[in-house]
């Protein structure tokens, strides 16, 4: 029940931004901590090594720290646990791109760009669209379900690991020159923590969306993917939709062709795409909260016999 709270708590509140500028939100404070990792250790001849440290000792660390926050009692830690959650920002932050796109291309642009790490300055419309559609899809998965996967199996300890694993991810886990070796042991272990709830998050969404009689399909189109987890989300939530996901795209300068997930679907996205997968990640959310709510009175049950 902390975490059916935490969710809604969540989904009311989302990041107030009166409180994030006045103090740092912990995800920031977990990014400078490896920022600085990043500049302190990731240089000299053992940089596989240093970053398996860091990887182990984000592990322990944040562990530790779980679990002394979590003595201070129930409140705090259904706080934190909402904090650390990011139904709502998500939501926001997408619906911010279809706003932005139905102002103009460059408004969009600006919008997905707060949310997508490839270039966004030579997108037209659809690419705008689709790559809003494909970060709700993935960070529906890495910003909800995930984490708070993690905190049911292992509370405060659970939830704070991930989200550290998950950031020291999106920061150092490139395949590139200077991250190739220090961030390999991050961005494997961020792999691992999110096979389980890549899938789970596949399942609601196709329960949701009335897909599951296409599961063999979605298997398939998640294989298509580069990512062995975020196929998994994009290739149901692309489904529902009727369009086609992934598919080239630009990175640092350079044209990449990857496959397109959901091939046979619309290959032009609008804002009413957007729309449309808002509504699906907010009937997911609700299906995962009443699945908790479900767990915790069967878990319940023999205390009240």
């Amino acid at each position: 029940m902390t975490l059916v709270f935490a969710m809604v708590l969540d989904a009311i509140l989302g990041e107030p931004r009166s409180l994030w500028t006045r103090m740092p939100h912990p995800a920031v404070l977990m990014g400078r901590g490896i920022g600085w990792a990043d500049k302190t250790f990731n240089k000299g001849p053992h940089q596989k090594r240093n970053g398996m440290l860091l990887t182990a000792g984000l592990v322990l660390g944040f562990a530790m720290l779980g679990w002394m926050i979590s003595q201070l009692g129930y409140v705090v830690e259904v706080a934190l646990a909402a904090i650390l959650l990011a139904q709502r920002s998500l939501v926001d932050h997408v619906a911010a791109v279809a706003r932005g796109l139905r102002m103009s291309l460059a408004q969009g642009r600006r919008d997905v760009a707060m949310i997508v790490g490839r270039e966004t300055t030579e997108m037209d419309p659809s690419d705008v669209a689709r790559a809003a559609v494909e970060s709700a899809a993935e960070n529906f998965s890495d910003g909800v379900i995930a984490p708070a996967f993690w905190f049911l199996v292992a509370g405060l300890p659970g939830i704070l690991v991930y989200k550290a694993i998950n950031t020291a991810d999106s920061m150092i886990g490139y395949r590139t020159p200077r991250h190739e070796h220090f961030g390999w042991a991050a961005a494997t272990l961020d792999d691992v923590l999110n096979w389980v709830p890549a899938r789970l998050t596949a399942l609601i969404l196709a329960a949701t969306q009335g897909q599951l009689a296409a599961w063999p399909a979605i298997v398939a189109d998640a294989k298509c993917h580069r990512s062995p987890n975020a196929g998994w989300p994009e290739a149901v939530l692309s489904r529902g939709l009727g369009v086609a996901v992934s598919g080239p795209r630009t990175y640092d300068g350079k044209r990449s062709h990857f496959p397109w997930v959901n091939d046979t679907g619309r290959k032009t996205c609008t804002p009413a795409d957007i729309d449309r997968a808002i509504t699906a990640l907010w009937w997911a959310w609700g299906m995962f909260l009443g699945l908790t709510v479900a767990l915790s009175v069967i878990l319940r049950l023999p205390l009240l016999q």
